[in-house]
């Protein structure tokens, strides 16, 4: 018994630990920030009234590759792919999010 409840106050310890990365953490964020800025700045910048919204989306996304690029670095330091393919995904979203509150068909 009294191995038991030390090898479970050793196992709930070492699951317990979330304090190691906080840089990397605080770096995956602003990245993520700045990545944001980015898309909300471009989704505005233009006259987007008269476009498709997912043409306007994706023109958008591909204006702040270099914030999504360098989420990604942050983010993904095993190089997954798939990761990798998420996050531009999510940019593209996101994107979408900003051109439709620009153009004022969604609220906050």
């Amino acid at each position: 018994m009294r191995t038991a409840l030390v090898l479970l106050v050793l196992l709930l310890s070492a699951c317990g630990n979330t304090t190691g990365d906080g840089r990397r953490t605080s770096k995956i964020d602003k990245s993520y920030e700045a990545r944001d800025a980015c898309l909300a700045r471009n989704a505005s910048a233009d006259d987007i009234g008269n476009s498709d919204p997912a043409t306007l989306a994706r023109a958008v996304a591909m204006a702040c590759t270099p914030e999504t690029e360098k989420l990604i670095g942050v983010s993904n330091r095993d190089g997954d792919p798939r990761a990798a393919s998420a996050i531009r995904k999510d940019s593209e979203f996101r994107a979408m999010g900003y051109v439709l509150r620009a153009r004022g068909q969604v609220t906050n």
